[in-house]
């Protein structure tokens, strides 16, 4: 086999690299629009080409040095594009490096191999057919693999130490797989020239299934720490409402008792200013009673739960409720539904520095044989949607956001959907679910 087999034209190496990127660009969440995308997908096209243009003629150590500057360079368009912190741009740009090589490598080789058994490869436009082909192949297969991931990549919080072993791989696999075209007469050189493209496309092979499994690996790891922290919550919000159950209850019994002794010493009192005193006082333990009667006792609950938190923020919460369209719901799924919903609500008006701006609302009600639920409520900053799901404005990302992901769960339980909106300072949770005949 020639010598042309060691020489990838530049062009083909600088694509595989782009269409790499691409792959993992439509799974990750994008920053820009999908005109501005594409526009910064063709300026990171050429200049990939071109910097492989400049750099073709060099060799031995100083291609290598040049490699690296273009992998450094393929970490541009996904950080532009890409709602991704550094340590995911590093990570996934590491993989779209080393699949490029495989997908590179492995096209030249088949394409010189069959060029050199049948003539009617050798024209150029053959050429490009058939590696564009093999690109096809290869990467429409890499996004097959990777798209059920889709979501988990979205949300994927990657440490350190991840992100630096898929970096180390990723260096290793480009040293193992230039070793092979080191000096014929190195320890480490292949025989021939065809044995040496052989080994590296092998090493590349290996590289991709290596970081498809490690990246597995992290995304299993993250749907298990999901799932346990999603039945964590379920339980917590299952508890909060037994407790304030109990604590309703016994602040209802209280208030009753409170309301006959407050009459006893009303008959006793005769002076105007000391009935004031008792009027004063009767309204002032009037708000612990449970004012909210929506006809589904564990929404009451709930509800009155928040009221007393809402009181205490200087918080309005106002509620207009049919309960009774909830009666086809499982109690715990109610707790987890509302209890995260009204905790995310207090959450975020309670940060408003205005108290006649701290406003959340909340309706229930059916409407042509579906259960409707609308919470409305005032936020202050900016709050950011990723596929349509509130991102966390927490520092630690890694343990929030399982509140909104518990809620969407809940409402696809029952075959309905949740959907988030924002809009003039006001933020919207619907959630429309089919109620059953």
């Amino acid at each position: 086999m020639s010598r042309e087999l060691q020489n990838i034209p530049f062009y083909w190496t600088a694509i595989a690299h782009w269409l790499g990127i691409l792959v993992y660009g439509l799974l990750l969440p994008a920053r820009l629009r999908r005109g501005q995308t594409a526009a910064a997908g063709i300026v990171s096209l050429g200049v990939l080409c071109l910097f492989m243009y400049v750099t073709e003629p060099q060799t031995g150590a100083l291609f290598n040095a040049m490699m690296a500057v273009f992998a450094a360079l393929t970490t541009l368009p996904l950080a532009l594009v890409c709602r991704l912190q550094v340590r995911h741009v590093l990570y996934y740009a590491a993989r779209s490096f080393i699949l490029g090589g495989f997908a590179c490598s492995l096209a030249w080789q088949l394409y010189i191999f069959c060029a050199q058994r049948w003539p009617v490869f050798s024209p150029a436009w053959a050429q490009a057919v058939f590696v564009l082909l093999v690109f096809l192949l290869v990467f429409s297969v890499m996004y097959l693999l990777e798209r059920p991931w889709k979501r988990v990549d979205a949300e994927l919080h990657l440490s350190s130490t991840s992100c630096a072993s898929t970096l180390a791989i990723a260096v290793l696999i480009y040293i193992l797989s230039s070793l092979s075209f080191a000096p014929i007469d190195t320890p480490f050189a292949g025989s021939t020239y065809a044995e040496a493209f052989n080994i590296r496309t092998l090493v590349y092979l290996g590289g991709v299934a290596v970081l498809f499994a490690h990246h597995v690996a992290l995304c299993d790891a993250y749907v298990m720490l999901e799932r346990d922290t999603l039945e964590q919550m379920l339980q917590m919000q299952y508890m909060n409402y037994r407790l304030n159950q109990e604590s309703v209850d016994l602040v209802n019994r209280k208030y009753h008792d409170l309301k006959h002794q407050i009459a006893v010493l009303r008959s006793q009192i005769g002076t105007a200013q000391k009935l004031d005193y008792l009027d004063r006082m009767e309204r002032e333990i009037a708000v612990y009673e449970t004012q909210n009667k929506t006809g589904n006792r564990f929404l009451d609950t709930i509800l009155s739960g928040k009221s007393i938190h809402c009181q205490n923020e200087g918080i309005k919460l106002t509620c207009v409720a049919d309960g009774a369209a909830l009666d086809f719901m499982d109690v715990v799924d109610l707790s987890v539904l509302f209890g995260n919903a009204l905790d995310n609500a207090i959450e975020a008006v309670s940060q408003i520095p205005q108290t006649e701006q701290r406003l959340i609302h909340l309706s229930v009600s059916r409407e042509r044989g579906f259960l409707r639920i609308r919470l409305e409520n005032r936020f202050q900053g900016r709050l950011r949607l990723s596929r349509g799901l509130p991102v966390t404005t927490k520092a630690d990302e890694r343990y929030h956001g399982f509140g909104v992901r518990s809620i969407v769960n809940t409402a696809e339980k029952y075959g309905g959907s949740a959907t988030f909106t924002q809009r003039d300072g006001w933020f919207e949770l619907r959630i429309l679910i089919p109620i059953p005949q």
